[in-house]
């Protein structure tokens, strides 16, 4: 079970510029092959199909409290996603009449939109899909009940999930988008060093030798740097459930950029009010009612 807070983990520009694009960028990191819903279910199914979890109990504690921290990932992708989307559209006024002749065409700036879905199938808000509209399937999710197998394939699937990272950071300049994805790396980062040193812990194997881990310094991502530098939070891992006691029996030592120890805390993430986003008239959300428009049908009926 998961209990949530109405908070984010991801502080927002205070000022964001609508783009379009960009929000289909990052839909990639929400509902792509390696984004954070594949994280969240391939390792909520790993949890929940867990088998000799008494004998194995540290392992089922670190997959199953990095599934919970995956739920706020999904949430804070999704803001960034809608904080993107909204003001993208010229937002109709119902007080105005229309020019004489002419239909009000509010989404028709949407047509140069990458996914015409966060116009036509949602209130200009999050999907799961992926960057190009394709929507998420449980295809995605990998539980084959062999233990090693299964941390061999989460680290591949982190390992995937920081190259999307990069990648979409790279092909955006959007602050918001930027913030989201600068947090992201940070803490799939701190996924990645988990699975490899749980393989490590499990095997025996130096699995640094045997499957190097990729550069996972994020020096040059000036948001990631700044939660680093100032945070430590590539060397922390959050207690989602004070259950999951047995984390620093993988969790421990230093890390492997800068050898600052890594730590298990019992503290909360920071967390940063969720946005209050606005209304999109034009999607007829609740509002204002137009009298004309009910007394024009009143009229007719």
């Amino acid at each position: 079970m998961i209990f949530r807070h109405d908070q984010i983990t991801v502080k927002f520009p205070e000022t964001t510029t609508p783009d379009a694009k960009a929000a289909a960028a990052v839909q990639e990191l929400l509902g792509g092959k390696f984004g954070e819903m594949s994280t969240l279910m391939n390792y909520t199914f790993q949890s929940f199909n867990f088998r000799g979890r008494s004998k194995l109990r540290p392992f089922y504690d670190l997959i199953s409290n990095i599934a919970a921290e995956e739920y706020s990932h999904i949430e804070a992708v999704s803001y960034a996603i809608n904080l993107l989307l909204s003001g993208t559209t010229t937002r109709a006024d119902r007080n105005k009449p229309a020019k004489k002749g002419a239909d009000p065409a509010p989404l028709k700036d949407q047509e140069d939109a990458r996914i015409s879905s966060h116009f036509l199938n949602s209130g200009q808000t999050a999907l799961p899909m992926d960057s190009m509209g394709r929507f998420w399937t449980g295809e995605n999710v990998f539980s084959s009940g062999n233990l090693k197998l299964d941390l061999l394939h989460n680290f591949f699937l982190e390992c995937g999930a920081r190259a999307g990272k990069i990648r979409v950071y790279e092909s955006t300049d959007n602050p918001t988008a930027r913030a989201a994805v600068g947090y992201l790396l940070v803490r799939g980062g701190v996924h990645v060093v988990a699975y490899a040193k749980a393989l490590e812990v499990l095997t025996g194997a130096n699995v640094g030798a045997i499957l190097p881990i990729p550069d996972v310094s994020n020096k040059k991502f000036p948001e990631a740097r700044k939660l680093e530098e100032n945070e430590g939070l590539h060397t922390i891992m959050y207690h989602q459930s004070k259950d999951y006691t047995q984390l620093s029996k993988i969790w421990n030592g230093p890390h492997p950029e800068d050898g600052k120890p890594l730590v298990v805390t019992d503290e909360l993430p920071k967390g940063y009010p969720a946005p209050d986003l606005d209304m999109e008239p034009q999607l007829a959300a609740p509002g204002d009612i137009d009298p004309g428009m009910l007394k024009y049908y009143a009229d007719k009926l």
